[in-house]
């Protein structure tokens, strides 16, 4: 999963390649230094065995005599894996000569087929020597006088010495790396942090607008990010004139209205029945979509504005100070957890869903009207996946309740189920549409103490 921070991103990718460039730096810097140590090795090697050659000679009885003296005791100490040898060839009989440090031991001889000899007449190979060390051996034939005695020279170094340097460089080495790698790491992690603060500036001022604190992204930004800044200033702006607009479009649209409708009204109840009735019957009808269209079409208008927000306890405890006056033989209990809750929605759609609600709960409970406001539990969504945070809104009363066949019909715009009750059948429809404006949903059940159970998800500030 790719993780969703830009920070993150661009410290995950210069990590990663911080981390693989160094891998790569400590391998190449090794790999030549065994290459450089490797050769090193055998130039002293090379140097001891032309040390050698130039010490042995054939005496006047033709035999090798000589006592290379190479300067290092461990051509002398015994089993040291640093060994010289004089081998006669050929039909030169003589003893060997060899180091006191190889003493009955033996160096195995690699076949020149193997490992031949080079245009130099010199060959290097690695061996194993009868003492169980593994050693380097470097090795040419040399004709020692005008008789034509020759004579195979061979030195033998012990490449534990070679692997301990090189052990000792890498482990200095990838120490050195490690420091450097964090050291560098933690620069680089500072840099980009610093370089992309004016983003999480640009992120913070932007969650003011959607929390309502500021109207516009304050602060200054670098040069690369004043143009964003200042394009969404400039659609803020837009977006505040867009709403105002529509808000007095409506405004005007539903005065306008108002006249007519009111003289039909009027005209109704002079008018003989049956037709007075008919006229005032569709005049109210008239009135209550025109009301409810007007109040989509303003919903629609803002329900996407960064600006809609409304705390939802201040107005719960107000609507529900208003039921207590209006339904005065009902208790009404308000839960809002945790405090400071907010709806991204205007506040008379918050009253108008919530009243609806609440004035129908009150006409058929018992005696006890609940009313909780809570965030919704993680998994929870309305219409739009997309958003993250909601909130919750119960209404339940202790009535008689629907049955699951009337729930769908009372949800139906105009339905009502008992007619002996005052209203138009209306509210919940509306309460049901303006949930939907904002994405929201509204699901009726029977609750836990016998009536109906209203739930509404509506869209939180995020």
């Amino acid at each position: 999963m790719r993780p969703q921070s830009l920070t993150a991103r661009v410290l995950l990718v210069s990590t990663i390649w911080a981390v693989l460039a160094l891998v790569v730096i400590g391998v190449v810097i090794s790999t030549l230094y065994r290459q450089g140590s490797e050769r090193g090795f055998q130039d002293l090697l090379r140097a001891q065995l032309y040390n050698v050659i130039n010490s042995i000679s054939v005496n006047d009885t033709t035999v090798l005599a000589g006592s290379p003296q190479l300067g290092d005791l461990r051509f002398s100490q015994p089993q040291t894996g640093w060994y010289w040898i004089v081998e006669p060839i050929g039909e030169f009989n003589t003893p060997p000569l060899m180091s006191t440090s190889l003493g009955s031991g033996k160096l195995p001889i690699a076949s020149v087929d193997e490992v031949p000899f080079d245009i130099r007449y010199e060959r290097f190979y690695t061996t194993a020597d009868s003492f169980g060390n593994l050693v380097e051996v470097a090795e040419t034939e040399v004709v020692l006088d005008i008789q034509g005695h020759t004579a195979r020279f061979r030195v033998a170094g012990n490449r534990d010495v070679l692997e301990a340097d090189i052990n000792d460089f890498n482990r200095n080495l990838y120490i050195a790396l490690a420091i450097f790698g964090l050291g560098g790491l933690g620069m680089n992690a500072l840099a980009i942090l610093f370089g992309l603060r004016p983003l999480d500036q640009a992120r913070r001022s932007l969650e003011k607008v959607r929390g309502g604190e500021s109207e516009r992204l304050d602060g200054e930004f670098p040069r690369e990010i004043q143009p964003l800044a200042s394009e969404v200033n400039a659609l803020i702006d837009s977006n505040r004139r867009i709403i105002e607009r529509a808000r007095m479009q409506v405004g005007n649209l539903a005065h306008s209205l108002k006249t007519p409708i009111a003289v039909l009204l009027n005209e109704s109840r002079v008018l003989e029945a049956p037709h007075g009735d008919l006229v005032k019957a569709q005049a109210d009808a008239m009135q209550m979509q025109v009301q409810s269209y007007l109040n989509r079409a303003r919903i629609a208008a803002q329900r996407e504005s960064v600006l809609a927000r409304t705390e939802v306890e201040p107005v719960l405890e107000r609507l529900v100070r208003v039921m207590r006056r209006l339904h005065s033989d009902k208790t009404f209990v308000l839960s809002v957890s945790p405090p400071g809750l907010v709806l991204a929605m205007e506040q008379q759609d918050v009253e108008e869903t919530i009243g609806n609600l609440l004035d129908n709960a009150a006409r058929y409970a018992a005696s006890h009207v609940f009313l909780t406001a809570h965030a919704a539990a993680e998994g929870t969504q309305g219409r739009d996946p997309g958003r993250r945070q909601w909130i919750t809104l119960e209404v339940e009363d202790d009535g008689p309740g629907l049955e699951p066949e009337q729930i769908a019909v009372a949800i139906k715009r105009g339905k009502r189920l008992d007619e002996s009750k005052p209203g138009t059948g209306l509210g919940l429809s509306i309460v049901s549409e303006i949930a939907g404006e904002y994405q929201g949903t509204l699901g009726l059940s029977r609750g836990e103490r016998g009536g109906l159970k209203a739930m509404l998800v509506l869209p939180a500030v995020s």
